[in-house]
């Protein structure tokens, strides 16, 4: 099961915001607080609490559905920072001319899955190696090809 949430217009540079969600893609929740609550970046306070209100939403649903959800199991499978609408301004320049320039805005989706115990006696699916209807043949051997008629040799000098 995988639990969402997500954070809109937030006036960050979206490749700032990769910068920290990077740090916490793959790791515990727990981890992955730890990690957010000690980066020196702006943003790390956001993500904080995007990854609350996932957990959040993860202990809403498992209440209302009634999963059996581990909260100490979860981890952050997807983490994305996508481009928002830009706010273009114009920054005054010398001899009356001005310079146009563009402030950003992310979407942050998080998701977080839980992660079961390697010797719980669920079976998960193993990935193809071979595309169905496409398995791929072993290369040939190539065959020693004939020489052809013409041969190159020396020149032998004869003394008469």
């Amino acid at each position: 099961m995988e639990f969402r949430a997500e954070m809109r217009y937030l006036r960050v540079s979206p490749q700032k915001a990769r910068l920290v969600l990077e740090l916490i893609k793959g790791k515990r929740v727990e981890e992955a607080r730890n990690t957010l609550r000690f980066t020196k970046k702006r943003v790390a306070a956001h993500v904080g609490k995007l990854l609350q209100s996932a957990l959040d939403n993860a202990n809403f649903l498992s209440a209302e559905k009634n999963l059996d959800v581990e909260i100490d199991n979860l981890y952050v499978k997807s983490a994305i920072a996508n481009d928002g609408p830009r706010l273009k301004r114009i920054r005054p320049a010398p001899q009356g001319r001005a310079f146009r320039y563009q402030r950003r805005i992310a979407h942050i989706e998080l998701i977080l899955a839980e992660r079961h115990p390697a010797g719980d006696g669920v079976v998960r699916p193993r990935a193809v190696k071979a595309v169905a209807g496409k398995a791929k043949k072993a290369p040939a051997a190539k065959a020693a090809g004939k020489k052809s008629g013409i041969t190159t040799s020396s020149s032998t000098k004869t003394s008469s």
